[in-house]
């Protein structure tokens, strides 16, 4: 059998309400939703955004580092943007060098996820790709 097709203001619903379920069986800890950026419109990382924030999220995440990208300029921005100060936005997924983590941090953004920490202190570049 076939799994039945959800409107989009039906998925709206069910991932909100999601979201606040996970954040008040939480409690207090904190809360990060991570968002493969890489497979989402501007519309869908600002909605994902905007329902995170109204359920409470401490945090929200650009990429798992499984998807086919990471954290761009334009995903950070967007995602800041959104969630105006009501929580926090990890940049993950791609940052290479030291002059990336820099702009995301300058940004505003409060966390960042890399494989390449020790690269990054010492000045070094990760190489392209992802």
């Amino acid at each position: 059998r076939r799994a039945e097709r959800l409107s989009p203001r039906t998925m709206k619903q069910h991932t909100g309400d999601e979201l606040r379920a996970i954040k008040q069986a939480i409690g207090t800890r904190v809360l990060k939703v991570i968002f493969e950026t890489c497979y989402l419109t501007n519309e869908e990382k600002a909605l994902a955004c905007k329902l995170s924030v109204e359920a409470g999220a401490d945090f929200v995440k650009t990429s798992t580092g499984f998807g086919t990208g990471g954290a761009t300029l334009e995903d950070v921005r967007l995602m800041l943007d959104t969630v105006a100060g009501r929580a926090k936005v990890k940049a993950s997924g791609g940052v290479k060098d030291a002059e990336a983590a820099i702009k995301f941090i300058e940004m505003g953004v409060m966390r960042l996820g890399t494989s390449n920490g020790i690269k990054i202190v010492a000045g070094e570049s990760a190489g392209d790709g992802y």
